[in-house]
């Protein structure tokens, strides 16, 4: 696998990008802190850039699945450079609307971005590789998380925001530029030869969920991170203004992004013993009770034991469900279902953003928390007591 080039840049270019968009996040965050008090109204700016995403989706998969994807890749590469922009408006005129229209840019293009890049990965490497291929990919983007908010952290203090956007700029457009050295065999579905699935859209990807019980609970299952990750931020600056330390956010930010590659890294070693399924579950299960244990965040060692936690969880989980979504569903259906899978996390995120936003200004982080925790356990518990399903998952495991 690692004497292929397109891994390589692959690789390269999601650590840039990542490091691109964590300076830009941290950007974010700043420019609200200065002009937005309300955590509702800061999920509200949030939830703007997010639906124009899922809006989009639909016709991404359709044009992931009908075009070529590199295509894909580089208007939504270009897509993202630009969008930068408006954030030098938004600061140029000290305009909360200006920042809208960026999360809008952004999100549009990441909409065309991810999916397409994750029906990339199977062209490019081999089905026993995709596994290790995922997980050092999402470790890869935690590096760049990590690195992005250290170097986000550093230039807030040092110089101002308008270099913080030169740099996020900067990233994207080396991203850009790394993208037309992607080299692989791209067979796009010619829509006169498959009119009716073509134009059936997320229909067929509803038909294959139905059929395939396993990419069905892991599309499921993906909901319990998202209940964590939806908050992440806001439950961030929540738990540094709970202990009344500034400097709380950066630890946070880097304890869970040393035990998310953590758990990528040894999700390899844990796949060779047990089966994708159960793998799910246990890190489900990890993830549910990190979520719980948040209620002793006003501590400051147990809020870094929870972000340990859920990172540990979360680094094991989605490289194992995006090794699911690639091998049990055909490629052909790829841009439509990593565009559905992507639109149906964003809708969560969504949900859960506001609703961070609202407990937080209502009942606070502890109790918000302990919802969240017990919610994730219920659909543990729901997806468990089906039987059905459970067998029809395991003849699954046992036949590949």
């Amino acid at each position: 696998m690692w004497k292929n080039k397109n891994v390589w840049i692959i690789l390269m270019g999601e650590f840039i990008a990542g490091i691109g968009l964590w300076l830009g996040i941290i950007g974010n965050l700043e420019f609200m802190q200065r002009h937005i008090p309300s955590d509702f109204m800061k999920s509200l700016i949030m939830f703007a850039g997010l639906l124009a995403g899922v809006m989009v989706g639909p016709l991404a998969g359709r044009l992931i699945d009908q075009a070529s994807k590199k295509k894909i890749l580089l208007y939504a590469g270009f897509g993202r450079v630009v969008s930068v922009v408006f954030m030098f408006l938004a600061l140029h005129f000290d305009n909360v609307w200006y920042m809208v229209l960026f999360m809008v840019a952004i999100q549009i293009s990441a909409a065309f971005y991810f999916p397409a890049l994750q029906a990339v990965i199977p062209l490019v490497v081999r089905d026993q590789d995709l596994l290790q291929m995922n997980g050092m990919h999402m470790n890869v983007a935690t590096i760049a998380r990590i690195a992005g908010t250290s170097i986000g952290g550093v230039l807030l203090v040092v110089l101002s925001l308008e270099y913080m956007y030169g740099f996020s700029m900067l990233a994207y457009a080396l991203l850009f530029a790394s993208t037309y050295l992607l080299e692989f065999q791209d067979t796009p579905v010619q829509p006169s030869k498959n009119a009716t699935n073509q134009k059936a859209g997320f229909t067929e990807v509803f038909r294959i969920l139905k059929e395939v019980p396993v990419a069905f609970n892991t599309l499921v299952l993906n909901i319990i991170p998202l209940l964590f990750i939806g908050g992440f931020n806001l439950m961030v600056i929540n738990i540094s203004e709970m202990q009344k330390d500034p400097a709380i956010k950066g630890l946070l930010y880097t304890v869970e992004g040393v035990a998310f590659m953590l758990g990528a890294f040894f999700v390899k070693y844990a796949s060779k013993r047990t089966s994708p399924q159960r793998l799910m579950y246990t890190y489900s299960f990890i993830i549910a009770f990190a979520h719980l244990s948040l209620f002793f965040s006003d501590i400051k060692w147990m809020s870094l034991v929870s972000f340990i936690i859920f990172g540990l969880g979360v680094g094991g989980f989605f490289p194992v469900a995006s090794t699911v979504f690639q091998t049990k569903i055909a490629k052909t259906y790829h841009g439509r279902l990593f565009s559905f899978r992507n639109m149906f996390e964003r809708v969560m995120f969504q949900i859960v953003l506001l609703a961070t936003g609202l407990f937080l200004d209502t009942i606070g982080l502890q109790y918000m928390v302990l919802i969240f925790g017990l919610v994730s356990l219920l659909i543990l518990f729901l997806l468990l007591s089906r039987p059905k399903a459970m067998s029809l998952e395991a003849k699954e495991s046992q036949s590949s």
